[in-house]
Parts: C-alpha cells; structure tokens; sequence
C-alpha cells in the first residue's frame, strides 16, 4: 500500500494505538521513521521500538507505547511539515511547544533531532511534528 505521507502515518498510528489503549503498534519500516522514533525514546514518550522482519526483504517497526498511571505519556502529537506545504525553521525562531514542555521534532541537516539539541547546536531545520 502507498502512502503519500509516511510520517503523518505513523504519528496517527501512535495516537490511534494511545486512543485504543493498545500496548504497541505496528508501522512498516523506513530508516526515516526509525530515526523519529528514535528521538521519541531519547525524550521519553515511547517506551521503545523494535525492527521485526515480516518476510525476506520486507520490515516493520513495533512501537511499543508508554503510559503513566493507564495515562498516555503523549497528550498530544501533531504533524507540522506535510507534503502539501513544508515548514522550515531557522534556530533563532524554533517555537517553545507548550512552553517548552513539549519538544518539536525537526529534520536537519545533521540528522533528525528534537528542537532541544538543534538549538544547542546552533541549527533549523524543517519541524516534522510537535509532542506534548
């Protein structure tokens, strides 16, 4: 099945699962998600991911999501940057998520990463989505 936008795919999967109260959800497999994924960890929204192989060839990601107290640890995630109209940010203007209790997570030139070290860096880039 194509999808036209992989990231708005999976951040609708992780807030479906949230809604269901499903323990993990699945998504097929790109590094780019993997990456996103990735930085959800490290921040503490998801409890972890794992690659699994499906068939030869073919892979997908198991998210495993978090909940404090049968409470979703993500209240919110939204899709920023989409196809249609893509949304770059210089570091100097990166937007606070819920006055910086959320974080924002952006596509750099250094890799993907949240909003907290692309400003350590001194880097923008374009926000693929916020968390809260």
């Amino acid at each position: 099945m194509y999808v036209s936008d992989p990231i708005g795919d999976m951040i609708t999967r992780i807030r479906n699962g949230h809604s269901a109260g499903k323990r993990s959800v699945m998504s097929p497999y790109s590094k780019f998600r993997e990456q996103v994924l990735k930085v959800l960890q490290e921040e503490g929204y998801i409890r972890g991911y794992r690659v699994e192989e499906v068939r030869k060839d073919i892979r997908q990601l198991i998210v495993e999501l978090k909940y404090m107290e049968n409470t979703p640890v993500i209240r919110t995630i939204t899709r920023k940057s989409k196809p249609g109209m893509r949304l770059y940010v210089p570091c100097d203007k990166l937007p606070k998520v819920a006055n910086g209790l959320g974080i924002s997570i952006l596509s750099t030139s250094k890799g993907v990463m949240s909003d907290i070290a692309a400003r350590a860096q001194g880097i923008g880039g374009e926000i693929l989505c916020t968390v809260f």
